[in-house]
């Protein structure tokens, strides 16, 4: 019976004749709540997916937003044709969205890992999503009129409001449920199968006496092959993920684990000198190798401590390898580190490897671990340093942007003792001389007076910070060692003072300081590494 006519034939406030009764539609209304949540679920797995794999965290969620809701509009008008088979149509485009959307992790994943495509397949996904969402719209009002009689603004009143509802349930529960309990892969998946049951079992049990027999049979056969083709990837998806996580490493993978913030991956070789390889990575960039790293952090550590460095805040490099080269002075009586993420600070504190890497930095009782946003913590800080050592990743993503602003550095100011030092790790002046030369201006316009230098580290290439002091009369700070400085394997006096020194071709240029409204340095970082 078609919409039209069941209006010629029920009063306006009565239920349908033959239609299921009152207490359905709360069901029904509940299966769209379901479907809504598992829906803008599928939507933030794609947009965190390719934050970790590709960066760009703004132009993957622009992009699998613009093309959803452009597929949501096509999938409407495409579901017009099904409105008079709407208990069919619906539990067929459920089936066919929570198998779509139950594998799209993995789809993605493995594309990106073995095929080395990753764009292309987002879109096809984004968009086959989009298609299948947007046919739900108009087969549920449908389905809705058939229950109870109600004018059209009453009934799309109370979808919407059951969906938008459904949807802050799964904008909420994925980062907070779904992420810490099953991971990306295994999430996606577990939201497929309740998006099967919710709307087949659910919609097929309201209207089971207006189908037919054979027509049940069929749905609920497609959805027990759908659950079964989703738990069986279930049953293998760490296999299918380590399997896959490889692809993208040279070097076997020794742990991994994909936290709220970020994909974690260390590898670990025999080095060409014979020695292991430990190396750190995140997001997929490389942090560390245990080959070269104190090259690194020799050169970002000692000359921040040239001057006082009684108590020292480290922002960033939850790894503790920085924290290992400040806890070579006796006379550090304080360190404090900030870091975003619990499970690195957890890896450096336990995992023996990286442990034994920062010489068990973080069970020193002179260090106190904090687990916040860096920007927000130094908002509330009450404390005062002496020295700084800002080891943040490279700016790539808006939310790491705004760790290299002028509104960055000037909260900084917030926590430092008068003639406190300070240390930025500025990227390489090499691969990414716009980049670099921004951080510095930024710090620049931020009322520091600064020394830039650089130097070479084999896994890294040139590479280059900002050493600065706050509102020093425009006298830029020595690049030294402290007298009490320990034994170090690579820095001294000489490779500082060449360390200075910059060749014609990375010499300052003439670029913007970034800011929170103006993040030039990400726009320098996107465009310059995206060839390396």
């Amino acid at each position: 019976m078609s919409t039209t006519t069941l209006e010629r034939a029920t009063p306006a406030t009565g239920p349908v004749p033959g239609a299921p009764s009152r207490g359905a539609r709360f069901l029904l209304l509940l299966a769209v709540f379901v479907c809504a949540a598992c829906g803008l679920v599928y939507e933030l797995a794609l947009t965190a997916l390719g934050s970790y794999l590709i960066g760009n965290s703004v132009l993957q969620t622009s992009v699998v937003i613009s093309v959803m809701v452009f597929a949501m509009g096509i999938g409407s008008v495409a579901a017009k044709p099904l409105q008079r088979r709407a208990v069919g149509a619906f539990a067929l485009v459920e089936v066919l969205l929570a198998l779509v959307g139950g594998l799209s992790v993995l789809l993605l994943y493995v594309s990106f890992a073995w095929l080395r495509i990753y764009m292309p397949t987002m879109v096809v996904v984004s968009f086959a999503v989009g298609l299948l969402i947007g046919a739900e719209i108009p087969l549920l009002m449908t389905l809705l009129q058939r229950i109870r009689r109600q004018e059209a603004g009453s009934a799309v009143a109370d979808m919407f409001a059951f969906d938008y509802v459904g949807a802050l349930v799964g904008g909420l529960g994925f980062p907070l449920l779904l992420l810490p309990a099953f991971g990306q892969l295994k999430g996606a998946l577990v939201v497929g199968a309740v998006n099967a049951v919710a709307g087949v079992v659910v919609v097929l049990w309201i209207f089971r006496r207006e189908t037919r027999r054979f027509v049940r049979i069929a749905l609920l056969t497609a959805m027990a092959a759908v659950l079964a083709v989703l738990g069986t990837v279930y049953a293998l998806a760490d296999d299918i993920e380590v399997t896959a996580r490889q692809q993208l490493y040279r070097d076997p993978i020794i742990h991994a684990e994909t936290t709220p913030y970020q994909d974690i991956v260390v590898t670990q070789s025999t080095a060409f000198t014979g020695e292991p390889d430990t190396r750190l990575f995140l997001n997929g960039d490389l942090q560390f190798s245990s080959v070269d790293e104190y090259r690194y952090h020799e050169a970002l550590v000692h000359p921040a401590l040239a001057g006082k460095h009684s108590s020292v805040l480290v922002l960033g490099g939850g790894d503790a390898l920085a924290v290992r080269e400040v806890l070579r002075y006796d006379d550090v009586d304080k360190v404090t580190l900030v870091d975003l993420d619990p499970a690195m600070t957890r890896l450096a504190r336990t995992f023996g490897p990286l442990r034994e890497l920062n010489d068990h930095a973080l069970l020193d009782p002179r260090v106190t671990v904090v687990n916040a946003d860096a920007f927000n913590w130094l908002r509330d800080a009450t404390g005062r340093y002496d020295a700084v050592l800002i080891d943040f990743p490279d700016p790539d993503t808006a939310a790491l942007a705004k760790l290299y602003s002028v509104e960055f550095y000037h909260l900084l100011g917030r926590v430092l003792n008068p003639g406190s030092r300070v240390v930025v790790q500025g990227g390489s002046p090499f691969f990414a001389p716009k980049s670099y030369w921004s951080i510095a201006a930024t710090v620049g316009k931020a009322g520091y007076t600064t020394t830039e230098y650089q130097v070479d580290v084999p896994s890294f290439g040139n590479w280059g910070y900002i050493l600065a002091v706050r509102g020093d009369g425009g006298t830029a700070p020595p690049l030294r060692l402290a007298g009490d400085a320990p034994p170090l394997r690579f820095l001294d006096r000489a490779v500082l003072e060449a360390a200075t020194v910059f060749p014609v071709d990375r010499r300052p240029q003439d670029v913007r300081a970034s800011t929170l409204m103006d993040p030039a340095v990400l726009e320098y970082t996107r465009h310059e590494w995206q060839n390396y």
